[in-house]
């Protein structure tokens, strides 16, 4: 629960912030695909996300890491980036 929380702080810093995050809270990973950082207790929770347009930002996933962020993590949120981008209503959530 409080690496929840954790989480959702760091997801509504990046509402407030956009672009402006930085590190220790998001860095830039490659190819249009950022990660937000939390930990708790020695665990590192990312969260993948990309910018759609200068105001929208899509969450790919999460996974937590012992080291750096593998390859194959930042190219499934490429994958997501481009089906997003294909079809975006498709991939909205919508309450």
């Amino acid at each position: 629960m409080k690496a929840q929380v954790k989480c959702l702080v760091r997801l509504q810093r990046l509402s407030e912030q956009g672009h402006e995050l930085r590190r220790p809270e998001a860095d830039y990973l490659r190819d249009g695909i950022c990660e937000l950082r939390a930990s708790l207790q020695g665990v590192q929770y990312r969260m993948l996300y990309f910018f759609h347009g200068s105001a929208a930002v899509v969450v790919s996933h999460g996974l937590v890491k012992e080291q750096a962020v593998p390859p194959a993590e930042i190219d499934r949120a490429i994958r997501r980036r481009q089906m997003f981008e294909a079809g975006p209503d498709a991939h909205t959530f919508r309450p």
